[in-house]
């Protein structure tokens, strides 16, 4: 009886989804590396890199004030406009797409267009707003 009480607990344990990560938390797992966990370029990684990894900070402030949500999206999926293996001229910014991918919610990254988006790229977009100075 006690047996079979234990597999009914671990089989209804492995049926229960687990809740995404927030924005912060894959940041936090995915980017704070390089960019730090302030979004200032100064992660423990940045200084075995080639280039110094972009200040997030200042996304908005270079986009005359508005946050260029589409833009940061394409960036961190790994979609860049460049052919493969010359990818944004030598960026050591690794592809994120497929540790994202998962459900998807429609998104207006400020261009007026509503596209279908993994909900995990989009909160981390979100997250990357509060970091704007």
């Amino acid at each position: 009886m006690r047996l079979l009480f234990l597999l009914s607990v671990l089989m209804l344990g492995a049926c229960v989804e687990r809740e995404a990560p927030t924005g912060r938390e894959d940041f936090a797992t995915f980017c704070a590396a390089c960019h730090g966990a302030s979004g200032r370029g100064d992660g423990p990684a940045a200084a075995g890199l080639d280039r110094k990894p972009a200040d997030l900070t200042g996304l908005s402030a270079r986009n005359g004030g508005v946050f260029p949500g589409t833009a940061v999206m394409a960036k961190i999926w790994g979609y860049t406009g460049v052919s493969p293996g010359d990818r944004d001229g030598g960026s050591p910014m690794p592809e994120f797409g497929p540790l994202l991918q998962g459900e998807l919610v429609p998104y207006d990254g400020g261009d007026g267009i509503s596209t279908p988006t993994p909900v995990r790229l989009v909160q981390i977009a979100e997250y990357l707003k509060t970091l704007q100075e």
